[in-house]
């Protein structure tokens, strides 16, 4: 039974989606809007958001809504049980980020992954309650909500706490998505029970989706904030499960666990401002340094996707992936991080120096590499009416993250401590990392690629972009972003535009299928580098103020079918 408050939260909710029109896309031409888009990989979630722009809610409150809904509708990525990452920009110049990266439990220890032999133990830092951090994403939420959002908190929960208890359309995505895990959710009833009929088959397309458990917990949230889910019920819950099933959350870990307001990571690129994400994210850090690479570059008279464009890309790419894999972790733990260095025109100018624009450069694991991270997250992008942005991304890990859903409380666990370097000193081409920065230690964050990301012009915001994919985030944010600016692409053209990624080690160059010619593939190769052909790299979210015609453009990457951008 709906409570009363909630009905009248929901009943507003509703006024506003139907008697408001919205308008909608996903594809290669873009969304435009008068008062605010919100671009996500679920229509659904896109449209919560839009319900609380139109009802005065700001970009924040919207983001809020959204990541709620996510929760919802798009469960691979969307979560309460995770974490990530959101930046903001203000109209009028203010901008800033809240960091609800997961941690590592209190008990938690370097070797906690290992057998007498040194090596990892049946892949228990991907697999399994060993897997899960503390979430982090209501706390970040809640932070950020608290510092600049204008509705009340409970009118931003509502939404999602109706999709979850009334049911939402199961589409081809989530069905095929359901079938594909259905051997991981067989191994905890909880987690059969939520992705299953009641009768146990397999749900289809068409069918409707019901999550009571999800929604109570939503509800206990919408009631308590911050509280609801890290302290009481839920929290009691949540360890009681952890401690059932060989899990480290304590009652305590979730007691302890806060979000984090950071200043945000600064660049330039051709004169517009770069705010971004960091650590411990490395994604910020990354993406300007190597935006100051290229900056060095004619990269609109090489021609958008050139054999030549793709090679200064790549080696661009390959040098801030090997000092991201050297430097960066959680700054908590990793105050000497040489931020301001990798970030520093000059240093850049140096690096571009070792570029041969004939022939690769070798990509040597003689020291460091890189940790293995999944491709299962989401991100989402808004724009209010006063023009003030937010770009988020959050994540479980791998898709659905550790498979494991909280008896009773219906939401999934991430398995987000598979980012952390499991084994200390290892190195190898496949791309495993066992540098310092990275080891496993108490209530430590470990190191993440997500890059929510605001490009600004003279102080306000212009576009803000992300995307889900593991390591290959960084590198589809930036040509993302070199789309628009270097090569005059608008937002969802920058989007749908084929995309590569290299990331320093393994010594692979992955391209999307059907992205590049015969003659341009034979170009490059002719450099001496290898390529690996992707179904997909990303999923970008976007959105843009267009000052001169006074409108929003939004995109949703088609790559996520689910996608939309929603505005109106």
């Amino acid at each position: 039974m709906i409570r009363p408050a909630i009905f009248r939260s929901f009943a507003l909710f509703l006024c506003l989606v139907l008697f408001a029109p919205s308008f909608s896309q996903g594809g290669r031409a873009p969304l435009r809007a008068k008062n605010g888009i919100v671009s996500s990989a679920s229509r659904l979630a896109s449209e919560a958001g839009v319900a609380v722009l139109k009802q005065g809610g700001n970009a924040v409150d919207a983001a809020v809504a959204t990541a709620f809904a996510l929760a919802v509708t798009w469960p691979s990525a969307g979560n309460i049980g995770g974490g990530g990452f959101m930046v903001y920009h203000g109209e009028d110049g203010h901008a800033t980020t809240f960091d609800f990266r997961e941690k590592a439990a209190i008990s938690a220890t370097e070797r906690m992954y290992l057998g007498l032999d040194g090596d990892v133990i049946n892949n228990s830092n991907h697999i399994g309650p060993l897997a899960v951090g503390v979430p982090g994403t209501v706390a970040g939420l809640y932070k950020a909500h608290q510092e600049l959002g204008s509705l009340p908190w409970e009118d931003l929960v509502a939404p999602a706490v109706k999709l979850a208890r009334e049911g939402i359309p199961i589409t081809y995505s989530l069905q095929t998505g359901f079938a594909r895990s259905a051997n991981r959710f067989a191994q905890y009833p909880s987690s059969a029970r939520k992705f299953s009929r009641p009768d146990g088959s397999l749900y289809e397309m068409g069918d409707t989706w019901r999550q009571p458990d999800l929604a109570h917990t939503l509800e206990l949230i919408q009631d308590n904030g911050h509280d609801g889910f890290y302290r009481g019920e839920n929290a009691r819950r949540l360890a009681e499960f952890m401690a059932a099933n060989g899990g480290l959350i304590t009652e305590q870990d979730l007691a302890r666990y806060e979000a984090v307001e950071r200043e945000p990571v600064r660049g330039t690129y051709r004169g517009y401002e770069v705010v971004s994400m960091p650590p411990p994210s490395s994604g910020g850090v990354a993406l300007v340094e190597m935006l100051n690479i290229l900056e060095g570059y004619d990269l609109a008279a090489m021609g958008h996707n050139s054999a030549q464009y793709l090679h200064v890309l790549t080696e661009a790419m390959r040098r801030a992936y090997a000092d991201r894999a050297e430097h960066l972790g959680d700054p908590d733990f990793n105050e000497g991080m040489p931020l301001e260095q990798l970030m520093d025109k000059d240093y850049a100018a140096t690096l571009r120096t070792s570029i041969d624009m004939d022939k690769k450069s070798e990509s040597n694991p003689s020291e460091f590499a890189q940790v293995y991270e999944s491709e299962e997250t989401t991100h989402y992008s808004i724009v209010d009416s006063e023009g003030n942005m937010v770009s988020v991304t959050y994540t479980l890990e791998f898709g659905y993250g550790s498979g494991i859903v909280v008896e009773g409380g219906g939401y999934l666990l991430n398995n987000e401590l598979g980012d952390f370097n499991a084994v200390p000193g290892v190195t190898n081409m496949r791309g495993s990392i066992g540098t310092a920065p990275n080891l496993v230690a108490p209530e430590k964050r470990p190191l993440s690629s997500m890059t929510p990301t605001i490009i600004a012009q003279d102080g306000k915001p212009l576009f803000a972009a992300g995307s889900p994919g593991g390591k290959t985030i960084i590198n589809t944010t930036m040509q993302v972003i070199l789309n628009v600016l270097d090569h005059d692409l608008n937002i969802a053209e920058a989007i749908e535009a084929g995309r590569i990624h290299h990331q320093w080690l393994p010594d692979m160059t992955s391209i999307e299928s059907n992205a590049l010619s015969v003659d341009t593939i034979r170009l490059y190769e002719e450099r001496g580098h290898q390529l690996s052909v992707r179904g997909s790299l990303g999923a970008a979210m976007g959105v843009y103020h267009d000052r001169v015609a006074g409108l929003f453009l939004g995109a949703a990457d088609s790559r996520r079918a689910d996608g939309a951008a929603v505005g109106y």
